[in-house]
């Protein structure tokens, strides 16, 4: 199955998504920052081994027929997926809420001084976002990139999921949130998110920014997430009391 223009369901995302191989994520590889978070005073073991991530891709993948890949995105995958796709839909995962409750202290969009956080997949009632059609002679590659990407670190559990869209029902493949990962704060409070998201920042940008992103793709898509849109009406309240 093929789709000769990836945005044929969905034209007003065309210049909203970055292209993949412009992405960051193409070329990083988590051992990039041993040496910085070493310095900082990470520990050792901050990330998983390039042998363990790979070992996890594999078991993910182990006794799946080769064919095209979905892959659901309900965070910053939604506009700079780093992935060449062949095709972009909007999708609903039930069972799952998007939560900013990933805290973030080793970069991306936090620091071990100001840590941020991120979106994860919590149980909850329902999440939307796009799932992304990568195709079969394309997988390997893609997934290598996906899994430095969210999975060099403990905080996300890669499993497969029945994803709905307009165009049919999809078995795609998600990030959710790992409970055991000490990253995780699930319970994490509004007043704790609004000043984690204020403050932080790291190589792939604000926190705030990251979370002004999503809002900004989710209304383009006719989402409603009253929590995320609330959270950032309060987290930009803070910022501006701070310069008044």
């Amino acid at each position: 199955m093929t789709t000769v223009d990836p945005f044929v369901h969905h034209p007003e995302l065309r210049d909203k998504i970055r292209d993949p191989l412009a992405c960051w994520a193409r070329n990083f590889m988590p051992s990039d920052l041993d040496e910085r978070l070493a310095a900082l005073g990470a520990p050792p073991d901050w990330r998983h081994t390039d042998a363990e991530r790979e070992a996890m891709r594999r078991g993910t993948f182990a006794g799946r027929a080769a064919d095209d890949l979905w892959v659901f995105a309900y965070g910053s995958l939604m506009w700079d997926p780093g992935i060449r796709f062949a095709e972009v839909r909007r999708a609903h995962l039930s069972g799952f809420a998007r939560r900013f409750c990933l805290k973030d202290v080793y970069g991306a969009r936090g620091s071990l001084q100001t840590p941020g956080l991120l979106a994860a997949l919590v149980t909850g009632e329902g999440c939307d976002g796009l799932v992304f059609r990568i195709l079969t002679e394309h997988v390997n590659e893609e997934t290598e990139v996906l899994w430095r990407r969210e999975m060099a670190l403990p905080g996300y559990v890669a499993n497969f999921f029945d994803v709905k869209t307009a165009a049919g029902s999809v078995h795609a493949l998600g990030f959710v949130a790992d409970y055991a990962a000490e990253k995780i704060i699930p319970d994490i409070d509004r007043a704790e998110q609004i000043n984690y998201i204020s403050t932080a920042s790291g190589f792939a940008g604000s926190n705030l920014e990251y979370l002004e992103n999503l809002a900004a793709h989710l209304t383009t898509l006719g989402i409603e997430d009253t929590d995320l849109f609330d959270l950032l009406r309060d987290v930009r309240q803070v910022k501006s009391r701070r310069r008044e």
